[in-house]
């Protein structure tokens, strides 16, 4: 590798890292988001050139053709993917993407293990050390992801597992990890690798199995996280400095999404990361609700809308689930040309991946100042007219804060019950992703219209348009 590549490289690697940063400034605004995504576009495309061009110079015509037929095949089959999967698909499709990160991580690892490259003197124990800690946040990262995959792609049950002293064998393997790694530095063993390497896949398997529905969001952004710091860890073994600020890069930004969502579900940080130590189990087979529903329909729903003074929406993981969010916002236009004031309420974790729900809302062009996150329009729910929950469950359900010994007890919610009126579109009468009931079905002033979101609102928007002004009823 000559002086010249090496610096053209090392300046390429600089200018990839400031637009990473950009990147994530752009993406934290809705107004910014597309120009984040660009930044972040050409950041790895840079890096990727220049990283070619460091392999190319110092490889063989042998070690070239398989890296060009890597990058070919992996962009392919990423590409095919990424066309293919539905916005209800895009959590476990990222949770799968991390999965990757992590065992790439475990690879590399035990490539740096096995390599036995000149190592100086004095570096041995920290290059041992990075092996072993990369390996370990890798596997945890791997199998985590895979758990969690499972559970949003409904191949697992969302419950949480409650092995007996869950938190005791979650912080046994902790403690063992410092003991194999300190044992691996003083004398390395093939051995020790494959024992971290078990108690590291493992512990990732029991930390997200261990973790509620409910939760899964926060879980989604913790994966994000730890995928960054097994990226750091990697980065650290191949000596890639722009790895290393990549995977640091991510993993703050997905350890702070954790805590910011957290804070606003009143869940314990550390609870979630260490999959809900410290958290009583939720007594199980909790009873199902009891009581009188009332349905409703789509003529007595538009009635409702076309009298409002005032709407709030409030969208859910069964809206992306109908491909609501069009008919949803040709909705919220039609009310709007009424004079009728239309906004949208956000919860933190509605859907299940952070920003879900604001991601389909900006692709059905609904505007950014109409939606609005809980902390700004809980207040505004009494003397609403009527509320549209379409799609939300755990979101808007008053056991959180009306039932002590709820699973969800103490979690922030929309509070629509506190409305005139609440329309709950569902499919049927059952709970939510988190499995706990919702008593806001059976209030006095809930109508539930049963059947596709889409198709209803769809249904709702064409008998407003028929009667032209407001219908009186």
């Amino acid at each position: 590798m000559t002086d010249v590549t090496a610096a053209i490289a090392a300046a390429a690697y600089v200018v990839a890292a400031i637009l990473f940063i950009l990147a994530l400034a752009g993406l934290s605004k809705h107004e910014t988001a597309r120009a984040g995504v660009v930044y972040g576009m050409a950041g790895m495309a840079i890096a990727i050139l220049a990283t070619l061009a460091l392999v190319i110079e110092g490889s063989t015509w042998a070690g070239i053709v398989i890296l060009i037929v890597a990058l070919i095949v992996g962009g392919t089959i990423g590409l095919i993917r990424a066309a293919k999967v539905q916005m209800t698909g895009m959590p476990q499709f990222i949770a799968l993407m991390h999965s990757f990160v992590g065992l790439a991580a475990v690879l590399i690892g035990w490539n740096g293990y096995l390599e036995s490259a000149p190592i100086a003197s004095d570096l041995v124990g920290v290059h041992r050390a990075e092996i072993f800690i990369g390996v370990f946040i890798g596997a945890v990262t791997f199998t985590g992801s895979i758990v969690a995959f499972l559970k949003l792609s409904a191949r697992m049950k969302s419950a949480p597992l409650v092995l007996p002293g869950r938190n005791a064998l979650n912080i046994a393997a902790l403690v063992l990890f410092v003991a194999v790694t300190v044992w691996f530095v003083i004398t390395p063993a093939l051995w020790l690798l494959i024992v971290v390497t078990v108690i590291a896949l493992l512990l990732g398997w029991h930390l997200v199995a261990s973790i509620g529905g409910g939760d899964m969001p926060v879980v989604i952004s913790m994966l994000n996280s730890y995928s960054g710091w097994a990226a750091a860890a990697s980065g650290f073994l191949l000596d890639n400095d722009l790895l290393i600020i990549t995977g640091a890069l991510v993993g703050s930004s997905g350890a702070y999404l954790s805590y910011i969502m957290c804070k606003a579900m009143n869940r314990s940080f550390l609870s979630v990361i260490f999959g809900g130590y410290g958290i009583a189990a939720p007594s199980k087979g909790a009873a199902e609700e009891t009581g009188e529903y009332h349905e409703t329909t789509v003529v007595e729903t538009a009635q409702l809308l076309a009298n409002a003074t005032s709407v709030i929406i409030t969208p859910g993981f069964g809206m992306a689930v109908a491909q609501a969010q069009y008919p949803v916002a040709e909705l919220a236009r039609s009310l709007r040309s009424r004079g009728i004031e239309v906004r949208f309420g956000i919860h933190p974790v509605a859907g299940r991946l952070p920003g879900h729900m604001n991601v389909l809302l900006a692709e059905a062009r609904v505007p950014y100042d109409i939606v609005l996150e809980l902390d700004e329009i809980n207040e505004d729910f009494p003397g609403t007219s009527v509320v549209l929950v379409i799609g939300a469950n755990d979101t808007v359900n008053p056991a959180a804060t009306e039932e002590p010994n709820s699973p969800i007890a103490g979690m922030p919610v929309l509070e629509v019950w506190k409305a005139d009126d609440v329309v709950v579109f569902k499919r049927s009468m059952a709970s939510g992703y988190a499995g706990v009931p919702n008593p806001l079905f059976y209030r006095d002033n809930a109508h539930m219209l049963f059947g596709d979101a889409k198709v209803r609102v769809e249904e709702i928007i064409r008998v407003l348009a028929e009667t032209g002004a407001r219908v009186t009823g």
